[in-house]
């Protein structure tokens, strides 16, 4: 298995999208354009990419392409700034800007890579474009559903009562589960300045809790920041509050993308996205592989879990190099 990641290179073009419905959604591209591309689509939602996502994967053998979704990231408007970056954005039109996003770099098929967020987006995008997956992999993996929800928003609160008393009292009003996010949301785009950003502050604390399941756990910079906390707050509960607008459930469709080659990375004990979703689409994938992480971890940039999408990364590219078998 790898043990860190790729060397940081140069990009290879970068842009924005032509603006559609208000939005202006940047991308970046990395590696060998001549070689099979993966597009990385980073979790939230309403975060971007991180200078070490790309990183994942060998440049010397991908195509790495990266857009920030709409309302995050350096994509136009973000929502830590407005909330017309909640209008026209849905998971239909995410799915839209990744097919103009192909279309404009000339690529016929990709492998998709997501993590958290990012690996239901994935899951959407392959059931819509079937035809352009060449492989899913799949880390932190959710599917949005009200389980999933109601876990992260309020049973989570059985392992962190002190964490979630705070985050309660962020939003009093709301009841534990769907609820919170409801109530988060109305806080959130209230139009006063102090109670937004007060309930941003709130939801970031309790979503570091969860991630680190530790009441204790310091608030990572990026959540401190008063535009990017106000943004990653509004766009998740944006989504979250009606279950991202999976309709079916992502994993009741999940046997659709039994032909999909698919790697699938969870570690056993992550409250926000519990080894359950993704062992219930596994089951459903005959052609995946589930790798179960040990202990208590969620981001994939750094430890085991970067390890095996690197890992795992490595491998579809060997595939992809494995030459055809003549008849």
């Amino acid at each position: 298995m790898a043990t860190g990641l790729f060397p940081e290179t140069k990009q290879l073009r970068s842009g924005f999208l032509e603006e559609q419905d208000g939005h202006a959604v940047y991308w970046e591209t990395f590696g060998n354009a001549s070689c099979p591309a993966v597009l990385l689509l980073h979790g939230g939602p309403g975060d971007g990419v991180s200078p070490r996502m790309p990183r994942l994967f060998d440049p010397d053998r991908w195509h790495i392409v990266a857009m920030d979704q709409r309302g995050g990231g350096r994509s136009r408007p973000h929502a830590g700034e407005t909330l017309e970056a909640l209008n026209a954005n849905t998971v239909e039109h995410l799915l839209n800007d990744i097919e103009r996003l192909r279309n404009l770099l000339g690529i016929d098929r990709w492998h998709v890579y997501g993590s958290s967020w990012g690996a239901s987006l994935a899951q959407a995008y392959a059931h819509a474009h079937m035809a352009r997956v060449s492989g899913l992999l799949l880390a932190a993996v959710t599917s949005i559903s009200k389980y999933e929800i109601d876990l992260l928003y309020g049973g989570a609160g059985n392992f962190l009562p002190e964490a979630f008393e705070d985050f309660q009292s962020g939003a009093p009003e709301g009841e534990p589960g769907l609820g919170m996010v409801a109530a988060y949301y109305e806080r959130l785009v209230s139009g006063e300045p102090s109670m937004q950003q007060a309930a941003a502050l709130a939801w970031c604390r309790w979503e570091a809790a969860v991630l680190t399941v530790d009441p204790r756990a310091e608030t990572p910079g990026m959540f401190t920041d008063a535009r990017f906390s106000l943004g990653f707050a509004r766009v998740v509960t944006h989504y979250f509050r009606d279950l991202a607008g999976f309709n079916p459930p992502l994993l009741e469709r999940a046997e659709a993308l039994k032909d999909v080659p698919a790697v699938l990375i969870n570690s056993r004990l992550d409250l926000s996205t519990p080894l359950s979703t993704a062992w219930k689409l596994h089951r459903a994938m005959p052609r995946s592989e589930l790798i179960v992480i040990p202990g208590v971890l969620h981001g994939t940039l750094y430890g085991p879990l970067s390890e095996a999408v690197i890992d795992a990364g490595n491998r579809f590219a060997a595939d992809n190099e494995e030459p055809a078998i003549s008849s």
